[in-house]
């Protein structure tokens, strides 16, 4: 796709939110088309699914904030003149064709194509076939804003495919693709890594852990728990696994202290051999799998440790790389363990749940990337651009 200028991109994102303002009557409607369809029983993917005027302003904001934010294109990264004279750029470029592949969610049809569209990209929206209705009206404002600008529809496009004709997608492309993003659970991801043939970024599940030392305040510690933990099940960075030091004063009694404030608000927990004996009438972990698990429930895992070591040593051991807290007054004990600890985002006295690309400043987010290449934690705008070298001469050659 060709190089667009800003004001172009930008004319398209009015468009966009004037569209979603008068149409939000009837992608509320088509939205409640997917909701009588859906299984409620699966409490945390219909949250997701919910679209109401609420998440319609939100998607309004979400444009109206990447709008607003500096082209990330063409960026001069780094300029460099060598000794023979040649000029050399570094300048950040489009990466051309991104797919998302995600579930539930309607508003990524909104997120994931104002990021991908102003940095340039040419996105491909492969959502859930719980959200039909929703996307299929999202897909089409964004075609009526583009129209309105006298663009190419093919920017933004959603992919009617089962999961059979995804999977022959990916194996073989009927259009050059540059970047794929599982964004969904481990059974998504294993699927577009095993299929896939270009670049894939993964966009890993939470299993999110909080560190509770032996110098941590306690009650500080019960408020972040308890917004990390009920605040929203189904996001990804949302609480599953509390660790608690054994050397903490009052040990005994602030695990029950513990258990009772997270059963008074609806959570249940497991617990392991350690905390058993304190709690005995609790669910014990049975399997080592379940320390693995993202629950995207009212549910969480309680577990005993004796050492800052031993806590970074099961985190890094169990964790899905996204998020994880340490609760500590010892601010020694808290560069330790957010050095030590490889996940995404590391917290000191402060809840998960802001594992956000808006909460963390970057604004509207495709996704939050747990991999390492080519970023790790929200991709916001800046992260969905690669780069391309420049070399300016005067008929050197060389020797």
């Amino acid at each position: 796709m060709k190089l667009l200028q800003t004001d172009i991109k930008n004319k398209v994102l009015q468009s966009m939110m004037i569209i979603l303002d008068n149409k939000r009557e009837a992608i509320i409607a088509a939205n409640k088309k997917d909701l009588d369809l859906f299984d409620k029983s699966d409490r945390a993917m219909y949250d997701r699914l919910i679209v109401n005027d609420k998440k319609v302003d939100g998607m309004i904001q979400s444009i109206k904030e990447v709008m607003q934010q500096e082209d990330p294109v063409g960026k001069i990264k780094s300029e460099r003149i060598l000794e023979n004279d040649l000029k050399i750029q570094n300048k950040t470029a489009p990466f051309g064709t991104i797919m998302i592949i995600y579930e539930s969610r309607p508003d990524v049809t909104i997120e994931a194509a104002v990021l991908a569209f102003k940095a340039n990209n040419k996105i491909l929206l492969k959502g859930g076939k719980e959200a039909l209705h929703s996307n299929q009206i999202l897909e089409s404002c964004w075609h009526e804003a583009l129209k309105e600008n006298n663009l190419d529809t093919d920017w933004i496009k959603l992919m009617h495919m089962n999961r059979a004709e995804t999977q022959e997608f990916l194996k073989n492309p009927s259009e050059k693709l540059d970047l794929i993003v599982p964004r969904g659970g481990e059974r998504l991801i294993a699927f577009v890594k095993e299929h896939a043939k270009c670049a894939v970024l993964i966009s890993g599940r939470g299993n999110n852990f909080l560190y509770v030392s032996k110098d941590a305040n306690w009650d500080q510690s019960l408020k972040v728990i308890l917004n990390a933990k009920t605040d929203k099940i189904s996001a990804c960075n949302a609480l599953d696994k509390i660790l608690v030091d054994t050397n903490i004063d009052g040990y005994e009694d602030k695990v029950k202290d513990l258990k009772k404030v997270l059963n008074d608000n609806g959570v249940s927990i497991l617990v392991d051999d350690k905390i058993g004996k304190i709690l005995p009438n609790e669910e014990a972990i049975e399997d080592e799998a379940i320390w693995h698990q993202e629950f995207l429930a009212m549910k969480c895992c309680l577990g005993a440790v004796d050492t800052l070591d031993e806590a970074i040593q099961k985190i890094n051991k169990y964790s899905g790389g996204h998020s994880a807290t340490i609760m500590t007054t010892q601010t020694d004990a808290a560069m330790e363990f957010m050095d030590q600890v490889d996940s995404a985002a590391v917290y000191h006295n402060a809840s998960t749940r802001f594992t956000d690309g808006g909460q963390m400043g970057v604004g509207a987010e495709l996704a939050i990337s747990t991999d390492k290449l080519h970023h790790r934690g929200p991709l916001g705008l800046e992260q969905l651009v690669t780069n391309k070298y420049y070399v300016f001469g005067d008929g050197q050659i060389r020797v």
